[in-house]
């Protein structure tokens, strides 16, 4: 068995299986992108553990950890590590790279793998990822797509992308579409750890000499936020923009949100919280197109008086460098609009 860092299992992949031995709660949270959680401890146990050190004795808390890890590596080693063959080459961690990546290490080296322990743990992870942040993302060349809200800017990203071009995706790895609607009704948002994870993951296969394209975002995203360095290369770079009619913008969000059509009452319930800002007497009015399924009318309705104006209003990066002018969010025009991008 060996210890390495963390830069420095980068420089040793791939490795067949990056295994989290943390408990299920603690992996939730966030953990390295591609790892497989089997924990030696369960929550429960971690906690019943933790309560012996602290009430009782190290002695104790230790005894009984030691037959709770014994029991949790054998099922392991009966499921998971079954059909895995001898040259299969495991990196292993856990909180700090102490006991628990330890245990399960010894008994895996035991059997005949090769067996790689992650030196400080996550811990030592989570400091790679913030260092890291703070150290490429002021060398993102990023370029920003912005347009009024159902412009279909997330499309021609990914149609860009799917050419070959660098794209970095926040709406797709922050699982929301950046508005007040914005929730992916079968995707919850990761932790703002685990967010920043995937962000560092996507930005280090980025060619840094070549430009990065983002869509125009606010600095919050659902509960998540862009972090400090990512946000100030988003502001600092060209704007394109999108120009697309309110109308084609209606039927694009239409076909976007079906989850909205087929739950009216849950829409209307998230409406509640413009009340304030958009006064009761427009809330009424959005509610009565909605319970009459007239969606053309309120989403049109949505774009001239809560979306479009709080996009002008909110405005925070460079006037626009380039304006794009599609007809409509057809495959056709984001295909067109997407090649014009291409330097």
């Amino acid at each position: 068995m060996r210890y390495l860092t963390w830069p420095e299992c980068l420089a040793e992949k791939p490795w067949t299986h990056i295994i989290d031995v943390r408990s299920p709660g603690e992996f939730a949270c966030d953990r390295i992108p591609g790892a497989v959680n089997l924990p030696v401890l369960s929550d429960a146990e971690r906690a019943e553990v933790g309560r012996l050190y602290v009430q009782v004795s190290r002695f104790d808390a230790r005894r009984l950890g030691g037959a709770m890890v014994a029991r949790n590596v054998a099922a392991h080693l009966e499921t998971f590590f079954a059909p895995l063959p001898e040259h299969s080459r495991f990196l292993i961690y856990c909180w700090r790279g102490g006991q628990r990546s330890k245990a399960m290490a010894t008994i895996l080296h035991s059997v005949g793998w090769s067996v790689t322990l992650l030196a400080a743990g996550y811990k030592g992870y989570r400091a790679h990822v913030r260092d890291a942040l703070e150290r490429l993302c002021p060398q993102l060349q990023c370029r920003i797509l912005t347009g009024l809200t159902g412009s279909g800017k997330s499309r021609v990203l990914r149609h860009m992308a799917e050419r070959g071009q660098q794209v970095l995706d926040l709406e797709d790895l922050g699982c929301h579409r950046g508005s007040l609607l914005g929730d992916e009704p079968d995707a919850p948002q990761p932790s703002q750890k685990m967010f920043e994870s995937l962000l560092l993951q996507q930005i280090e296969r980025f060619d840094l000499s070549h430009p990065v394209w983002v869509e125009s975002e606010s600095k919050r995203l659902g509960r998540l936020w862009l972090p400090e360095p990512l946000w100030q290369a988003m502001l600092r770079a060209p704007v394109h923009e999108l120009h697309v009619p309110a109308a084609a913008r209606a039927a694009f969000l239409l076909r976007e949100y079906p989850h909205f059509t087929a739950a009216p009452d849950s829409l209307m319930e998230k409406l509640e919280t413009l009340r304030e800002p958009c006064g009761g007497a427009r809330i009424e009015a959005w509610c009565a197109h909605i319970r009459a399924g007239e969606w053309p009318q309120f989403v049109c309705s949505m774009l001239e008086h809560h979306y479009d104006p709080g996009y002008l209003r909110n405005r925070k990066f460079a006037a626009p460098a380039g304006h794009l002018p599609m007809a409509d969010v057809s495959e056709s025009e984001i295909a067109r609009a997407a090649k014009s991008l291409e330097p």
